[in-house]
């Protein structure tokens, strides 16, 4: 159980609790009356073995799935597995509390760190730690060690320490202490937060060392490009440490602006609104002239920018944040060089983001370039964003053979009666088609018929019926595509597709008119899945084009009868599908007891057919 007192006076708590939450006691203070809150708490499910055993076994899956990576022996410190190319260069050692990750471990490799130290969640490295990774670095020829810290007070005691030590132990130390946070106007003692901007560190004076450069280059460096970087964060929900409760609470549709990465308290509290309008807010607050803490930003200017997850936010919603960003800077005239989207520098589960800055000259562009083996650090485009171009045209080719000209032949009147037959029964069996579509369906079966049917009257209307048989079967496929909709308008495209080739102007008997039809319900068996016995309109156009195959080797003279028998196994086939189980189709999620009557495509196929037949035959 969780014991709060909330104080009776309109000041609200930080984390005020739910009326279901209260227990209504009352407690009498010299201050005034307090209202006791008492409510069952439980820690947040997490997939690890033990709160006890997950940094350590994280820090072995990292390290065994990254063939460059390796552990310290009795330490929690991640190097990397080639040290002797660490010889004559300096080295560069960073880390602090797990619950970061990819940080710190992920960003050990050649161009970037050397190593990374890493403490409990959210708990600073022991100073022996910092101090093991140290001499291991210094055994293994490094002239030099830089301590790369983020702006906490744990972090710059434990690593100092382990300077201090070092240098006793005739190691060339030194310490740049990241602290880019944007969120305060007015920082206290402690300073600004370091967040995700440290990862930009550990990639330039990464590959300012792999170059060779000596400790204080570096040093001054990334010294002076650290006055160029600003990040702020926002967050949709809190985090909590393996085995502990959430580390503060926020009510369903507020967001927090300005958290640290611990979970630490922002500087505001507001409504979640739009991502355009969350980053539009971020960036107003990073770059207010009015703040101690902002990044001076001006039109322009060049920057990098890291978008990060801070572990719980979706692919899809990061990368409308990333677009707002980009749109957001464009529009105040910054050039986005380079676009870092992802989870780089994390808060356990927190589903929030982040924004880093880093204004970037040519020289630093090209730091930021350089490649590296760590396995976390993203494969980054070299070529800046604003300006290139992103949409590419399509082909310029007609995709609505629907609009193509086309001219008449012999069969041209005989096809378009056949068409006029169909659409007229469809549209007479629309709400027939609809009432048996109800009992497994949504009832729109006949909706979507007669949206197909109106679709052929009207292109009827205005174009001459093309005397190839296959480019009618084209347009009629582009039509029930785009007016029929839903599964049923892919099917018969599919189907109409498929045919189109099987038949031209100068291949158009019988013969070729049962290859395509049975071309087209293969191809509707292939892609959608469902085979005769399934329930489905399979059940009527398969028995169909059985018997029409027989008009390959059928007498001129015989060719009506086996459409006559190819019409009657059809409606044989839809009438079966009472008895069937649908395995196949929306129906298939319906209990088989509540599904008696035909399946309504099933009925529709054969309807069709019926349709062409008593065109052919002359029937009105």
């Amino acid at each position: 159980m969780l014991l709060r007192t909330v104080p009776s006076r309109a000041e609200p708590s930080r984390a005020e609790p739910s009326r279901a939450q209260l227990a209504g006691l009352r407690v009498r203070h010299p201050e005034g009356w307090f209202d006791v809150s008492v409510k069952a708490a439980r820690p947040k499910k997490k997939l690890i073995n033990s709160a006890d055993s997950c940094v350590d076994e994280a820090l072995c899956g990292l390290v065994r799935a990254s063939g460059g990576l390796s552990l310290l022996k009795g330490h929690r410190v991640v190097l990397r597995s080639d040290p002797d190319n660490l010889r004559g260069k300096v080295a560069l050692l960073s880390g602090g509390g797990s619950g970061h990750e990819p940080a710190h471990g992920g960003y050990v490799g050649a161009g970037m760190l050397s190593a990374a130290v890493a403490g409990g969640v959210f708990a600073s490295p022991p100073p022996a730690s910092v101090l093991a990774a140290i001499l291991s670095l210094h055994s293994a020829g490094a002239s030099g060690v830089l301590l790369i810290v983020k702006n906490y007070t744990g972090d710059r005691l434990n690593f100092g320490l382990a300077a201090e030590q070092a240098r006793n132990h005739g190691v060339a130390v030194d310490m740049v202490i990241v602290a880019e946070d944007c969120a305060f106007d007015q920082p206290s003692k402690a300073g600004r937060r370091g967040l995700c901007g440290t990862i930009f560190i550990h990639k330039l004076a990464g590959a300012l060392a792999e170059e060779g450069c000596s400790l204080d280059q570096i040093v001054s460096k990334v010294t002076e490009v650290l006055k160029g970087i600003g990040t702020l964060g926002v967050s949709l929900s809190p985090c909590s440490v393996p085995g502990c409760l959430p580390s503060f609470e926020l009510p369903p549709g507020d967001m927090e602006l300005g958290l640290g990465i611990h979970g630490e308290a922002g500087i505001k509290r507001s409504k979640v609104a739009s991502a355009d309008e969350v980053v539009k807010t971020m960036m107003d607050h990073m770059t207010n002239p009015d703040s101690q803490s902002h990044l001076p930003l001006k039109s322009g200017d060049s920057v990098v920018v890291c978008v990060n997850n801070l572990g719980a936010l979706s692919c899809l919603e990061l990368a409308v944040v990333t677009r707002a960003a980009i749109v957001c800077l464009e529009s105040r005239g910054v050039v986005v060089a380079r676009v870092m989207s992802g989870s780089f520098m994390t808060s356990l589960e927190m589903a929030g983001v982040s924004l880093t800055l880093m204004r970037a000259d040519q020289e630093t562009l090209r730091l930021f370039d350089a490649k590296t083996s760590a396995p976390a650090w993203p494969n980054l485009s070299s070529q800046c964003v604003s300006g290139r171009g992103y949409i590419t045209d399509p082909q310029a080719v007609s995709t609505r053979p629907q609009d193509d000209a086309h001219s008449e032949g012999p069969l041209s009147p005989v096809m378009r009666k056949a068409l006029e037959k169909v659409c007229s029964t469809l549209l007479e069996k629309q709400e027939e088609l609809n009432s048996l579509d109800r009992a497994g369906g949504d009832g729109d079966c006949g909706n979507t018929h007669a949206q197909a049917a109106r679709a052929v009257q009207e292109w009827l209307q205005d174009h001459v019926v093309p005397g190839c048989p296959g480019r009618l079967l084209s347009v009629l496929a582009g039509l029930v595509q785009e007016k029929m909709g839903g599964s049923s308008g892919a099917l018969y495209s599919l189907f109409l597709t498929a045919a189109a080739g099987h038949v031209t102007e100068g291949r158009s008997n019988a013969a070729a008119w049962a290859s395509a039809v049975h071309a087209g319900t293969q191809a509707m068996r292939r892609y959608g899945g469902a085979d005769p016995g399934d329930r489905t309109m399979l059940d009527a156009l398969c028995p169909a084009v059985d018997e029409l195959m027989t008009l390959t080797t059928a007498p001129p003279g015989g060719q009506m009868a086996v459409l006559q028998a190819a019409v009657q196994r059809a409606a044989s086939g839809a009438e079966s599908t009472r008895n069937l189980t649908a395995r196949a189709g929306r129906a298939s999620y319906v209990a088989a007891e509540r599904v008696t009557l035909p399946d309504p495509g099933a009925v529709a196929v054969a309807a069709i057919l019926r349709a062409v037949l008593e065109s052919l035959e002359g029937k009105k």
